[in-house]
């Protein structure tokens, strides 16, 4: 079901940066990977964002609760290690919660959940990377 929730139409609340601003050079300015800070945005886009830093390549969503599933919520934190696009250069860290009768309870967020999420950021950064050298 957290899968689901991460699924969720990516209509929302990120700016979009066009790939054509995303050149090498700007890669060190942020001291991050640009096409990496802009696939995390782009992918959490249907979230609310807690916070952002992009000098320490690290994103805040605040919780999060589907309409599909109102008694369950997830908040994500991504962190962008390095200003090179490789697959260790990003880790994504969930939390997820019921609504019980006593409010709300942790609860192990679903296996692959954070896996799939940083899949989904690396194939779109790769995608993002790719529109600005054939741009």
């Amino acid at each position: 079901m957290a899968l689901a929730l991460l699924g969720g139409c990516s209509h929302g609340h990120a700016k979009k940066v066009r790939p054509e601003t995303l050149a090498p050079a700007r890669l060190a300015t942020i001291g991050i990977n640009a096409y990496l800070w802009q696939a995390s945005l782009d992918t959490i886009a249907f979230m609310p964002i807690a916070s952002v830093d992009s000098n320490g390549g690290v994103i805040v969503t605040d919780w999060y609760v589907s309409p599909a599933t109102p008694s369950e919520r997830i908040k994500v934190t991504i962190t962008i290690l390095d200003t090179v696009l490789r697959a260790d250069a990003v880790r994504v860290s969930a939390n997820r919660q019921q609504l019980g009768a006593a409010g709300w309870v942790e609860v192990p967020v679903r296996a692959g959940t954070v896996q799939k999420l940083e899949e989904t950021i690396l194939g779109h950064a790769r995608d993002l990377r790719q529109a600005a050298i054939t741009g």
